[in-house]
């Protein structure tokens, strides 16, 4: 059983040390983390001994520094700094509200605790079926089935590997209530066509964009649509606070239910207490429970860390956005080969990784690629976890997958992706080319 901390059972009260850092032993502490990464961390690309990874760091000494500095504080429980960068969040993109949690796969579940809770007039409830794309990650649908809902899996576009409008429209049935999207790997979803959808048919449109930060519909973020957004700021994501995530919504009762539910259903972390304490006067406001709740509380040196990330996000989506480019035009020589993921006119993709599906009549198979680059140091991954329908776990629990999904099965059989992170070089880029190029060439 999990007992309060001591913050937990008085806020004021906080572990102390000898003395405050003073502003000299602080800037000594930053000189050395500077010059401990400056001297031992290098993401260059070395032709002699290559390696192109999937990922690199987002963050530096700065974001080291602050994490210390709340260590030093000994302030590490969710508090000021988790609060500032939350409303920055919300700030920079136009929401009303951010709820940051301990990771995006928490953000989902607390974004659908909050949407099926039966505080919340009119929400979703136990055996209401929420439509899903088939091409997702395991915590889109985990949390539907956790609070009872029933995952309906649809197909996807093959221009955009996105959830298909089309499919959207005609999976809808009596106990259809809402439609829950993935922007995959960055790449938005045709919104004007899904938003239309659900104000035609009453659903909740809930925007699972963990792998989608940065991007933008029309000139606007995506998570901007629907009741809530939900964000990822994992170590290899856009921007990273190591393990995090965020709710953006502009509905306010929404953003304080999922403070409740965020920690243990108490209303200490509500904006505004007063009509809770007014309505229990006889309970301690710190221990005051109003719901069913979990811990998915951030820390503090995760907010400090978010917070300078933040400003270097669109200079990481430039980088990513110019590298899917360069890819996409000097991997076109195998278009019989490869098909690659396309953005709608009104889409500006985040570039997650660069995608790449291998042709049905291709002379080798996926396998065989993605060995020869392990080969020359260039790592790969599946997309997302596949067609989600395949995952032995879901055969488990109910859900619905009413007609066949072939696109979602083809990324699932002959689908790969690579790097397209802020810290490839041209180098990397032409090393991953050259790569490919070479496996092609002795197969032809």
């Amino acid at each position: 059983m999990a007992h309060p901390s001591t913050t937990d059972i008085d806020p004021g009260a906080r572990a102390r040390v000898g003395h405050a850092p003073t502003g000299d032993e602080l800037g000594a502490v930053r000189h050395a983390v500077r010059a401990y990464w400056e001297a031992h961390r290098d993401h260059g690309f070395d032709p002699a001994d290559p390696v192109v990874r999937l990922h690199e760091p987002t963050f530096g000494p700065d974001e080291i520094n602050a994490v210390l500095e709340c260590l030093l504080s000994t302030r590490v429980t969710m508090g000021e700094q988790v609060r500032g960068f939350e409303r920055r969040f919300a700030r920079q993109s136009g929401w009303k509200h951010g709820v940051m949690s301990n990771s995006g796969s928490s953000a989902n579940l607390l974004a659908i605790a909050a949407l099926a809770n039966p505080a919340r007039a009119g929400g979703l409830r136990p055996g209401d079926e929420v439509i899903v794309p088939a091409l997702s990650w395991s915590t889109t649908v985990w949390p539907l089935i956790q609070l009872g809902l029933v995952p309906v899996i649809v197909d996807i576009d093959p221009v955009t590997w996105n959830i298909d409008p089309a499919a959207i429209a005609a999976a809808i049935g009596p106990k259809t209530r809402g439609v829950m999207i993935v922007p995959v790997y960055g790449n938005p979803c045709d919104m004007d066509a899904i938003t239309a959808i659900c104000d035609d048919h009453d659903l909740v449109l809930i925007e699972d964009c963990c792998e989608a930060l940065g991007a933008t519909w029309d000139g606007r973020p995506v998570g901007r649509s629907g009741a809530v957004g939900t964000f990822s700021f994992y170590y290899s994501h856009h921007i990273s606070t190591l393990e995090g995530g965020m709710c953006v919504t502009d509905d306010g009762d929404l953003a304080e239910l999922m403070r409740i539910l965020r920690a243990h259903g108490w209303v200490r972390d509500v904006e505004d207490t007063r009509p809770w304490l007014d309505a229990h006067p006889g309970v301690d406001e710190r221990f005051l429970f109003v719901n069913v709740g979990y811990n998915l509380r951030p820390t503090e040196p995760a907010g400090a860390m978010g917070a300078i990330q933040l400003p270097k996000l669109a200079g990481f989506v430039s980088a990513r956005r110019a590298n899917a480019a360069w890819f996409t035009e000097h991997l076109g020589r195998f278009g019989e080969l490869f098909a690659f993921q396309h953005e709608l006119a009104k889409a500006r993709s985040s570039w997650f990784g660069f995608p790449v599906l291998l042709a049905a009549a291709a002379p080798f198979s996926v396998d065989d690629l993605r060995r020869h680059l392990a080969s020359r140091g260039v790592e790969t991954r599946p997309v997302i976890c596949g067609n989600i329908a395949r995952q032995p776990a879901l055969k488990l629990y109910e859900h619905r997958a009413p007609t066949p999904l072939p696109h979602a099965d083809a990324v699932m059989r002959r689908g790969f992706s690579f790097g397209s992170h802020q810290a490839l070089t041209a180098q990397a880029r032409q090393h991953v080319v050259d790569s490919i190029a070479e496996f092609v060439a002795a197969r032809a």
